[in-house]
């Protein structure tokens, strides 16, 4: 009896790290772009795997990535993280190198997608959104966002100088092309205030980025600038909003491992789907954020296509937020920006 229980423990005990192994925690923002990752990457990799998917939701705290891995006490295998977050700790050292040759090849994805220790999982955007219902003449430009007098009303604008100072400037004239180089210099940033001081009385600020569909369903405002999956969000529900992707500004959200993480292997194998193009076409069937990986845009009929930020129409007249401008002009012009709110 004590041989059988002295060899069930030994088996079990060899088994511990392939059951530890069977197990992965994947972290994310939740909500609509949670569930749709649910559908399009937890499930089909749960099937394939047979590996328990563990998800965590949270607000993007990058001091709890960083605190894991000094502690080397890592509990997360794989993060979605925002652009700045990506490029900040990959310079700390906070995240594992990734291994392309696993994940794909780096020519089938958009350039921005690519790092060292970052893959980016979709492509989301700030854009200029409407009520059908009571704009009957769609606006075009944001020079029509700034003309108050073609369109009468208020204007919902997120409360910050980041998106707004590079849309004044596209609305006075500027190419999506050159708002960097001209946002970069003291006369360039002088004008982008100056532009936004022009509508500054007709402006509703917005904090969370559900409150622009809310204020334009509700009336308070005629256009508003709002995240794109937020505007999807309302038009799944049956609200008639739309987008002017006119000189929209597009960003990524990143997939990391943490250094240390006990899954490195299980979590490049997560990562290589999620990268996939059948699992990021099915993701932006789901929400419309944009695939990376430009072999999923074939996989997408037009009804699709037509409301993500990578579709060749919605991105032809698009700006890429430039990480580098802000991490170094941020501050300063967040700070004058606050000054510049009050008066």
């Amino acid at each position: 009896m004590l041989k059988t229980s002295v060899a069930l423990a030994a088996a079990l005990l060899a088994a511990l790290p392939a059951m530890a192994e069977s197990q992965l925690t994947v972290v994310n923002f939740g909500g609509a772009n949670g569930a749709a990752q649910k559908k399009a990457y937890v499930e089909p990799f749960e099937k394939t795997t047979g590996t328990k998917i563990v998800s965590v939701e949270y607000n993007g705290e990058q001091a709890k990535i960083k605190a894991m891995v000094e502690t080397k006490k890592v509990s997360w295998d794989v993060v979605e993280v925002e652009s700045p977050d990506a490029a900040r700790g990959c310079d700390e050292g906070l995240f594992e190198k990734m291994d392309w040759s696993k994940v794909g090849h780096k020519a089938d994805f958009i350039p921005a997608a690519v790092s060292e220790c970052a893959v980016g999982a979709f492509v989301w955007s700030t854009v200029m959104a409407y009520d059908g219902d009571k704009l009957k003449t769609a606006p075009k430009t944001w020079a029509d966002f700034w003309d108050v007098k073609k369109f009468p009303g208020k204007r919902a604008m997120r409360k910050g100088a980041r998106y707004n100072l590079e849309f004044a400037l596209m609305a006075d004239g500027v190419k999506p092309a050159d708002v960097y180089k001209v946002l970069a210099t003291k006369e360039g940033a002088d004008r982008a205030f100056k532009k936004m001081s022009e509508l500054k009385a007709n402006i509703q600020w917005w904090e969370a980025g559900a409150q622009p569909p809310q204020f334009l369903v509700a009336g308070d405002v005629v256009m508003a600038t709002a995240f794109n999956g937020r505007i999807d969000a309302a038009q799944r529900e049956g609200k008639n909003l739309k987008i002017t992707w006119t000189g929209g500004i597009y960003d990524l959200d990143y997939w990391v491992i943490p250094k240390g993480s006990p899954n490195k292997d299980l979590a490049m194998k997560y990562i290589a789907l999620a990268a996939s193009p059948d699992a990021q076409a099915e993701y932006a069937r789901n929400i419309s954020y944009g695939p990376t990986n430009n072999k999923a845009l074939s996989k997408l009929d037009a009804k699709v296509l037509a409301l993500l930020p990578t579709s060749p129409a919605n991105a032809k007249d698009s700006l890429k937020f430039d990480i580098g401008f802000w991490a170094d002009q941020g501050e300063a012009l967040e700070k004058r920006f606050a000054s510049w709110a009050a008066q």
